[in-house]
């Protein structure tokens, strides 16, 4: 036979294992048919009955022309079946000698088709399971300042306005202090403060509450100043401060004090009052 009828031969076989053949199409296998085509077949349908079961329920049923064909043909298959088996050395040529060259390739081709169809026929893929996600951006981290302008703009805050303390280079430090008793948070506002050596000193703030004795205000956290131009601290106050009078910024050593000698005052905020 030749390559080209080889081929046709072929197609027809493995198109009957998967869709089946109409009566043109028959009498042209027939016509093509060396002797093995009923063999090839049986090889065919088994590799299409494998492939179609995979990712199937457990309990779907057999085709039943495929269940029909197969037992038809399984008494031919193991009928006889003896251990060890016996070969026939003429016969072993025989369905090696034509099928071996073009087995293989025939067995990739029939499954490559197989394996194509199932996945287009059976494979229910979900239209958002279709659907090409599209990244989501991570939500951007406010800045102090958005987030002071954030507490001003949704909740009542106390105000305190910024004045030179008793350090004299520091005469042009201005800017405000807000703060909210029901938050329990507050930023302080700094334009013309400057920049400090975080090795040798710190700025650090504490907060004069009427309900506290004047000689022990809150301390209000101890920060760096990294930039010049306008800055904003969030205030970090170590007890509840329940009705803020003034806010003190001193300038202390590297982590600050327990308790302030007040012996450098960068600046303070009175709260206030109507």
């Amino acid at each position: 036979m030749s390559g080209d009828r080889r081929e046709q031969f072929f197609d027809l076989l493995i198109k009957k294992a998967v869709y089946s053949l109409d009566e043109a199409e028959q009498r042209e296998l027939d016509r093509l048919d060396p002797g093995s085509a009923e063999d090839e077949l049986l090889s065919l349908e088994m590799t299409a009955a494998a492939l179609s079961m995979i990712d199937s329920a457990a309990d779907e049923p057999l085709p039943a022309s495929l269940a029909s064909k197969i037992e038809a043909d399984s008494a031919k298959w193991v009928g006889d079946f003896a251990w060890p088996p016996k070969y026939n050395e003429t016969e072993t040529r025989k369905v090696t000698g034509w099928f071996g060259l073009l087995g293989w390739g025939v067995a990739v081709a029939a499954c490559t088709l197989l394996v194509f169809n199932f996945y287009l026929t059976d494979v229910k893929v979900s239209p958002e399971a279709a659907m090409i996600a599209s990244p989501v951006p991570s939500p951007r981290t406010l800045s102090n300042a958005e987030l002071r302008d954030e507490l001003v703009r949704n909740v009542a805050v106390i105000r305190a306005n910024w004045a030179p303390g008793n350090v004299k280079e520091l005469r042009d430090v201005s800017g405000d202090v807000v703060w909210s008793d029901e938050k329990q948070a507050g930023y302080m506002r700094f334009r013309g403060l400057p920049v400090n050596d975080r090795t040798k000193e710190a700025y650090q703030l504490w907060i004069y509450d009427k309900t506290q004795d004047k000689t022990t205000p809150i301390d209000g956290g101890v920060f760096d100043v990294q930039s010049d131009g306008e800055v904003v601290i969030p205030i970090d106050a170590k007890l509840k401060a329940v009705e803020p009078g003034m806010f003190l910024l001193t300038i202390e050593k590297p982590g600050g004090v327990v308790v302030s000698k007040r012996e450098r005052i960068a600046a303070l905020a009175t709260v206030e009052t109507d």
